[in-house]
């Protein structure tokens, strides 16, 4: 797994290829490493090697193509994924589907269909499908939702998964996981036309076809139909701990006959995701973006994602991948180094030019020179 790293040095250097000209290579090294501080605050104005007027101008006018920096990042994953996927039987590829909030105040008429108010939370809505194989996590894409009258979360939700590539679902066994909002009809039905099994939270209160709610089951694991619904799915349940510290019964359905105590244990996985927002966002800086235009805050976005991928390429390049949880900010770190080495160092040296006369007044003297290699 030691490779995963040179292959993300890899796909950064492929990345610089995709821009038109050095100072704007130059400007996404910047962006890059700001994220890579895993700080939560990649502002432009917090860059040491570049001004904030000139990251901003690369966010929001320059001209080099978004488009195709997804699709060598999408490829470069798939091949990743693939060429560590285990012979015999095909593994689970977990499609977890949510929608998170990346909140905002104040006025944004540039954004007036963007920035709406969902579940008492003003700001950007992203429902995003987040892949998971094995020790690979993948934020893959996301949508926008933009408000009533519009398609809604789990439409979204449905047109994500049909957009799943086939070089990936063809050599996995796929597992769709959503929570309650994406626990709908259509959706479920959706899903079933395109060949694949869901794992879905329902409400209590959802009726059967008999007239009783989820919340008068007793039994675990049985088959029911849900009011509206054209297959049978079977129940199950489990308790989840809450921040207050007391357990809340979820319950959740699967379209693929398994054990309850299966049904729960994929219920719980969908939780993963939930994890992922928080790094996303207090690591990564992914609800951080302030920038003028569509084009600005798309772009912050992506570069975000990708800054999350190279910091967990990073991670499953150690030995401790297997038995610890991530340290995101050790891993980013690990990452920025590998990467950028000359991007690290020019910040070294910036700082000790900073603090040289605080050296001086304590009587030490630095100097700097450079070796042959």
């Amino acid at each position: 797994m030691v490779s995963i790293l040179a292959h993300a040095q890899g796909l950064v250097y492929t990345l610089l290829s995709l821009m038109p000209s050095k100072y704007q290579q130059q400007n996404l090294e910047a962006m890059l490493g700001l994220f890579l501080e895993a700080q939560g605050y990649p502002l432009p104005e917090h860059s040491k090697s570049k001004s904030a007027s000139s990251l901003s101008r690369f966010l929001n006018i320059y001209d080099w193509s978004t488009r195709s920096v997804i699709r060598t990042t999408r490829a470069r994953i798939i091949q990743e994924i693939l060429s560590h996927c285990p012979k015999g039987r095909k593994p689970f590829l977990q499609v977890i589907i949510d929608l998170t909030t990346l909140e905002k105040c104040g006025k944004f008429p540039q954004f007036k269909d963007l920035i709406r108010v969902y579940n008492g939370k003003r700001g950007l809505h992203l429902v995003v499908v987040y892949l998971v194989v094995g020790q690979w996590r993948v934020p893959w894409s996301f949508r926008v939702w933009r408000g009533k009258g519009t398609s809604s979360p789990a439409q979204l939700g449905l047109n994500l998964v049909k957009c799943l590539p086939k070089k990936l679902t063809k050599h996995f066994q796929v597992m769709i996981l959503v929570d309650t909002a994406f626990g709908s009809v259509e959706f479920l039905h959706g899903v079933r036309k395109l060949k694949y099994h869901v794992i879905a939270g329902i409400a209590c209160t959802r009726k059967l076809t008999s007239g009783y709610c989820v919340s008068q089951l007793h039994k675990r694991g049985q088959q029911l139909r849900l009011r509206g619904l054209k297959f049978p799915v079977y129940v199950s349940w489990y308790y989840f701990k809450r921040d207050d510290g007391k357990y809340e019964k979820r319950f959740v359905v699967s379209t693929k006959a398994l054990k309850p105590s299966t049904i729960s244990w994929w219920g719980k996985r969908r939780w993963q995701i939930e994890g992922w927002f928080k790094t996303a966002k207090h690591r990564f800086g992914l609800h951080r973006f302030g920038q003028g235009t569509l084009l600005g805050v798309y772009r912050w976005l992506i570069l975000s994602l990708i800054s999350d991928i190279l910091a967990h390429w990073a991670y499953l390049s150690t030995t401790v991948a297997s038995t610890n949880l991530p340290n995101w900010g050790q891993a980013a770190l690990i990452a920025f180094q590998a990467i950028f080495p000359q991007l690290v160092l020019l910040l070294l040296l910036q700082d000790i030019e900073r603090l040289r006369d605080l050296a001086l007044s304590h009587g030490i003297d630095i100097a700097i020179s450079r070796c042959k290699i």
